[in-house]
This record gives structure tokens, C-alpha cells and sequence, in this order.
């Protein structure tokens, strides 16, 4: 009898870890490209699953070569939500060669998307004119994005809307948990509104202050928060910038009375201290929040950082 009993309490304890298994494995598994991104679509799948992130912390998104554990990660997703290939353009094969039978939502691309040209020049026309360039819907039928900036996560505007797309895939994927997804995306936007609204108020004192970048990422979070950058040191994302191009920024510097320019922890900051450390203050800004863990608090950590670095080293040379 003893031995019956045994049997019987052992087959149930294994359907209950089968049906355990089934429940997990209905979670869809999701691959995100950047940390920021992977962020918020953390935010919506809390407490029903995590995504994976493809792009470790701290690295470039430009070149990046995938360790194993990131290609199986996409292999094995559902679900694969990337920035674009203005962003990662490596990864276009990868997705085609491994994620063939996912579903896969490239942002640039998405109707939920404001997005920005690409600026040129060595000092930018809205610095020059007052202005700020106007977001624009996306051309569809342009399928490699060429000439937009592919910073888009940080105009938190385009969060918000990402936090809704990315609860809506991940409905259609997975209808058990369409309820949460719902409730998590709505609650990360009604706190992201605020503090949108709190980094908007310890902007406003230094609006119109000018300062340089080292590269020019930022142009989505100036339009949205109304400040503008009057320049950048480097040409591209993983461009150097040559000596020309650093002589008219020190010149710029100097006749606009710029007042201060950031380095990013990516790169050597001794070029800006060596070149402008007399001419204006320096700061650090970090669009891909590096030193921070990924996980859902990270995109609202980032952007609590770049206000914070924006308004102490503004403020400081007013």
C-alpha cells in the first residue's frame, strides 16, 4: 500500500511540474537588441517573464559580436524587438539567419515612431536659428532607414507609445497574460508621465544654454525636452573626429560662449578636457546607460542620469 501511495504522490507531483512547464514554456520568449529598449519591454513583461538582451552593457551596438549565450537567445525567440539597422546594422543577418521564424518589430519602423533626420555639419542649424527640428512619421516604404537617427528611445514620447506596442505583441503572443501586459504597460507610462514632467521642470532653468556632445545622439531628447545641442565633436556613432573638426568647435566654443561639453563613458574623455577643458565646463553623458543593470528600472534611471548631468554642469557655468 505504502508503496501504491508512493507511486500515486509521485505521478502527481510530476504532472504538477509538467503543467508547471507547460505554463512557463506559453511565456513568450522575447530578444531585445539595447539595454534602454530592453528596459521597457521589461517593464511590461514583469512578473509573467524577462526578455533576453542581445547587446551587453557597456558595448558599442555599431559592431558588436554576439557571444553564444546572446545568439541563442535569438534563435530561441518569439519575439525579436530591435531599434533598426541605422542602430545595429550587424544584426540584420542574424535576425534573417537565427530568429527566421519569429516575429519581429523593428522600431524605426513602426507606425508608433516619431523619428528624426540625421543632423550634419559641425555646428547644428537649430542651435543656429533657435529652432528645433519638427518629428516626422516614418517613410514605410524605405526599407533600410538611411539618413534617420536611430536614437529613438530617447524621446521618452516614443517610450510611452513602445510601452503600448510592446504590450499589444506581446497580447497577441500570449492571450493568458494580455491582462497584465495591459495593466503593466499602463502603470509604466503613468510613471513615466511623471517624472517626463519632473525632468522637465529641472530642465527649464537652462534651456537655453549651450553646450556640445561628444557624439550626436541626443537629438531626440533635445526636441522633446526643448533644449539643443550646438554641436557635436564627433562626425558619426564610432567616428573620430578630425583635427579641423575639433579647431571649429573650439572656435565655436569660444565665440558662443558654450558652456559645456560632454564626453560619453564609451569614449576617452582627454580629448574634451585636453581640447576644451578651458574653454567650457565638462560633463558626462551616457545614452546607454552603461553603468546601470538592465532590467525594467533602467530606461527611467537613464533618464533621471542625463537630466541630472544636463542641468549640474548648465547650471553650474551660468
Amino acid at each position: 500500500m505504502l508503496s501504491r501511495l508512493v507511486v500515486a504522490l509521485s505521478g502527481a507531483m510530476s504532472g504538477a511540474l509538467g503543467l508547471a512547464s507547460m505554463a512557463l514554456a506559453e511565456v513568450p520568449r522575447v530578444a531585445v537588441d539595447v539595454a534602454p529598449v530592453h528596459s521597457l519591454v521589461a517593464r511590461v513583461m514583469q512578473g509573467v517573464g524577462a526578455p533576453a538582451l542581445i547587446v551587453r552593457p557597456g558595448a558599442s551596438p555599431h559592431g558588436y559580436a554576439m557571444r553564444p549565450s546572446e545568439a541563442t537567445a535569438l534563435e530561441e525567440a518569439d519575439l525579436v524587438i530591435w531599434v533598426g539597422e541605422a542602430l545595429t546594422p550587424w544584426l540584420d543577418g542574424g535576425i534573417e539567419n537565427l530568429a527566421s521564424r519569429a516575429r519581429v518589430v523593428e522600431l524605426l519602423g513602426a507606425e508608433e515612431t516619431r523619428v528624426l533626420d540625421l543632423r550634419e555639419g559641425v555646428v547644428f542649424g537649430a542651435a543656429q536659428d533657435g529652432e528645433t527640428p519638427a518629428a516626422h512619421d516614418h517613410d514605410h516604404d524605405h526599407h533600410d532607414h538611411e539618413g534617420l537617427d536611430p536614437h529613438a528611445w530617447l524621446d521618452p514620447e516614443n517610450a510611452r507609445r513602445w510601452l503600448g506596442l510592446f504590450a499589444d505583441e506581446l497580447a497577441a503572443l500570449d492571450p493568458e497574460h494580455a491582462a497584465q501586459y495591459a495593466e503593466n504597460a499602463a502603470t509604466a507610462q503613468a510613471e513615466l508621465d511623471a517624472l517626463m514632467g519632473a525632468i522637465k521642470a529641472e530642465l527649464a532653468p537652462i534651456k537655453d544654454a549651450r553646450f556640445l556632445v561628444y557624439h550626436d545622439a541626443y537629438q531626440y531628447f533635445e526636441v522633446w525636452s526643448g533644449l539643443a545641442a550646438s554641436g557635436a565633436i564627433a562626425l558619426g556613432d564610432a567616428a573620430n573626429p578630425g583635427p579641423s573638426r575639433v579647431a571649429a568647435l573650439r572656435d565655436m566654443a569660444r565665440e558662443q560662449n558654450v558652456a559645456c561639453v560632454f564626453s560619453e563613458p564609451q569614449f576617452d574623455p582627454k580629448l574634451v578636457t585636453r581640447v576644451f577643458g578651458d574653454v567650457a565646463g565638462h560633463g558626462v553623458l551616457d545614452p546607454m546607460a552603461s553603468d546601470h543593470a538592465p532590467g525594467p528600472d533602467l530606461y527611467p534611471d537613464l533618464m533621471r542620469a542625463m537630466a541630472r548631468a544636463l542641468a549640474t554642469c548648465l547650471g553650474a557655468q551660468r
